[in-house]
């Protein structure tokens, strides 16, 4: 030892023998924890807890692994001979808020999955795995297990695994009571069978699929409306603007098992103005006759409502289609009839045109590169 060096137990510190350092020494040694800083582990683990037989009842053969671990294993079914995976993500948007500001936390789950299964779908994918992202300032377990049990469901309706996903605490990062949701899945195709649009041509048909309601599109537009107009928001009106994103992918299967699909679209953000033409090749657009289907009231109330022009309608609400599949003419029956089986709304809605047609009154005629109302 340096003979400079004073041994610990006769360091200064060690002479404070005051009331004041014994509380400074208190608190600085206790110091916070992490849920004095707003994360509760243990809230967390909990809610693992309580959602594992929903997940658990999603997972069927080729899942490798159980819920809790750092990431999920899976093998490709065998049943497939020449496997593609499509991959999709998502997230329910600002419809959110009027699910927490109601207290309708159950069904958010299915906008969910709908959302990213609906848009693997189109390639004619099957939704394999499912992963979650659920986001908030400090876990209330209660809701947090209505929500994913609602996803598990969600899953469930559409076939494929819940193979687990992330519960984040930020406090200080979303207000209290706040939460928000995204999502990720992975679907296989076989390659020969992939839905890619390449063959469409003129004459081709359209058929859509009905929606629920609004789907997870358009919502701050919705509660622009409702703020504005101070509309009091009953359950039956609520029942509508909430009603959970229809999950096509069963349905839709059993279409693509009858015949050849040769384009399908999601009708999500931009509507059919632009999502029909997204599976269209160059040069072709979608000719939709507005009055073949019925459109759900609560469309006519925020139509009515809102007083959005007809144009701005098509353009950020599917407006009652929820799904658009193209098929050859000989087969638009037989595609119909396997969807209206299946328990979906399936009404011919128009038909293939050259880019350069003009539409006809009542009509919208949707290319890639813009559209016209008749």
């Amino acid at each position: 030892m340096s003979t400079n060096a004073v041994p610990l137990s006769s360091q200064p510190v060690a002479c404070y023998n005051s009331v004041r350092f014994h509380w400074l020494f208190g608190w600085f040694m206790s110091g916070l924890t992490y849920r004095e800083a707003g994360v509760d582990i243990d809230a967390g683990n909990e809610l693992v807890r309580r959602i594992a037989p929903a997940a658990q009842r999603t997972q069927g053969d080729g899942f490798l692994s159980v819920l809790g671990g750092f990431s999920s294993l899976a093998e490709v079914p065998s049943s497939y001979r020449n496997p593609v995976l499509v991959a999709g993500t998502d997230g329910v948007g600002t419809k959110l808020k009027l699910a927490i500001e109601h207290d309708r936390h159950d069904e958010v789950g299915q906008d969910l999955v709908a959302m990213c299964v609906n848009d693997i779908l189109v390639y004619g994918a099957q939704p394999f795995l499912f992963l979650d992202y659920y986001a908030t300032s400090q876990l209330d377990v209660d809701v947090a297990e209505r929500v994913i049990v609602g996803i598990a469901r969600g899953c469930e309706i559409a076939g494929c695994a819940l193979a687990g996903g992330e519960t984040a605490e930020m406090p200080g990062f979303y207000r209290p009571g706040d939460y928000d949701l995204a999502g990720f899945c992975v679907g296989i195709v076989e390659r020969g069978h992939i839905v890619t649009g390449e063959g469409i041509a003129v004459g081709d048909r359209l058929i859509g699929v009905g929606s629920t309601g609004p789907h997870s599109n358009g919502y701050s537009l919705i509660r622009r409306i409702v703020e504005d107009k101070g509309v009091g928001l009953n359950d039956a009106l609520l029942d509508q603007l909430l009603a959970p994103t229809r999950i096509y992918a069963r349905p839709v299967a059993g279409a693509l098992s009858s015949a050849p699909v040769k384009g399908m679209a999601h009708v999500t953000g931009g509507g059919i103005v632009e999502n029909v033409p997204r599976m269209l090749p160059k040069g072709l657009a979608a000719d939709v006759d507005l009055d073949s289907w019925e459109r759900p009231a609560v469309f006519r109330w925020l139509q009515q409502a809102g007083r959005i022009e007809e144009s701005e309608m098509l353009r950020a609400f599917n407006c009652g289609i929820g799904f658009v599949l193209c098929v050859s003419p000989g087969l638009e029956k037989g595609v119909l009839d396997s969807l209206v089986a299946a328990g979906e709304t399936a009404v011919p809605i128009g038909r293939i045109v050259a880019a350069a047609t003009r539409p006809e009154t009542g009509h919208l005629v949707a290319a890639g590169d813009g559209y016209a109302l008749g």
